[in-house]
């Protein structure tokens, strides 16, 4: 087994130059990474939330994390818009509660909101409010989040990127590659 930071970067450095921009980002990405894979290690499912201008990353994410050419088994990560199609529709506080009343009831094990996108968004509300949601979030430096700026010209192949490395990550920690 290897410690997760130093995998991570032999990880970064086998992805090539695309990727050489996380070198000096791992130290904050690794130990943040390494807390929610231990999340889903212990069956907690991942209900994905991005912002408007993301969903074309949840859909290949989603597409591509169960891919069925993957060695590994069927991972328990999930849209919060499949679950609850009137997600977009929530406006007050009380439908927030039910909805996470809903979510608590439906997963017993526990479940991890995964956001992507924007700071400012109405969905970043949601994901902010549960203490162990893990975020990759856009123009705000938060707790449980990994830092992307909205305006980078490179936002949506970093996204991909990042998708790339959590991917290997999740099998480098279900495989015990690694240790967490």
């Amino acid at each position: 087994m290897s410690d997760f930071i130093k995998w991570t970067l032999e990880a970064i450095r086998e992805q090539g130059s695309l990727m050489s921009w996380m070198e000096e980002r791992r130290t904050e990405w690794t130990p943040l990474l390494a807390s929610k894979l231990k999340f889903l290690l212990e069956g907690r499912t991942f209900i994905m939330i991005t912002d408007h201008d993301r969903s074309w990353f949840e859909r290949y994410f989603l597409k591509n994390i169960n891919k069925p050419t993957n060695s590994r088994p069927i991972l328990p990560f999930l849209s919060l818009r499949a679950i609850y199609p009137s997600f977009d529709t929530i406006s007050s506080k009380e439908e927030i509660s039910l909805l996470l009343d809903m979510l608590s009831l439906a997963f017993p094990n526990g479940y991890v909101f995964f956001y992507v996108g924007k700071s400012n968004d109405k969905s970043a509300q949601i994901a902010k409010g549960k203490d162990d949601s893990y975020m990759w979030l856009f123009d705000e430096q938060a707790q449980n989040s990994f830092y992307l700026s909205s305006s980078d010209e490179l936002l949506d192949i970093k996204l991909l990127s990042l998708y790339k490395l959590f991917d290997k990550s999740v099998d480098a920690a279900l495989f015990a590659k690694v240790i967490l």
